[in-house]
């Protein structure tokens, strides 16, 4: 393993024992970027009572504030466990170009979090959600669309 990729995970594993100590979940997350950390974060769901506040998005969220950006293209992501789908989601919308995980779907399931049946459930068409998505016809609902596809001052992401 590249001496770097080890010392970045370290710390992402880190983060996540210490995290384990405040009394939230047991997950790290840091971004870097050309060698050098950008941003660090640990999982705060219960301390901020916030189910989006997992290690990746608080990293991403620092990283995206020190850098006055939203594309993270340039940037490596360490993370202690494998992603769950949302962080996943927001590794893509950053355009992160690579990310490194210490800890699989099932090493976390075999202490309760279970991230592995989201994923699967997300990939099911027979998955009947918690929360129900319907759509709801409205005229006019594609005018924001429209504005956005004509704005000259837009800013593609």
């Amino acid at each position: 393993m590249h001496t770097n990729h080890k010392q970045f995970m370290e710390r992402a594993l880190s983060l996540a024992s210490e995290s384990v100590t405040r009394g939230t979940g047991p997950f790290g997350a840091v971004v870097v970027r050309d060698g050098v950390v950008i941003a660090e974060a640990w999982n705060q769901v219960t301390e901020l009572n916030d189910p989006t506040a997992h290690a990746e998005i608080q990293a991403i969220r620092a990283a995206c504030k020190t850098l006055g950006t939203f594309h993270l293209g340039d940037c490596i992501l360490y993370t202690s466990s494998h992603p769950c789908p949302m962080c996943h989601g927001a590794i893509e919308w950053a355009r992160i170009s690579n990310a490194y995980y210490a800890n699989t779907l099932d090493a976390a399931a075999a202490v309760g979090f279970d991230d592995i049946h989201m994923y699967h459930d997300l990939c099911s068409p027979e998955y009947e959600w918690g929360a129900k998505l319907e759509h709801l016809v409205v005229a006019g609902a594609e005018k924001p669309f429209k504005e956005w596809q004509r704005n000259p001052r837009k800013v593609p992401y």
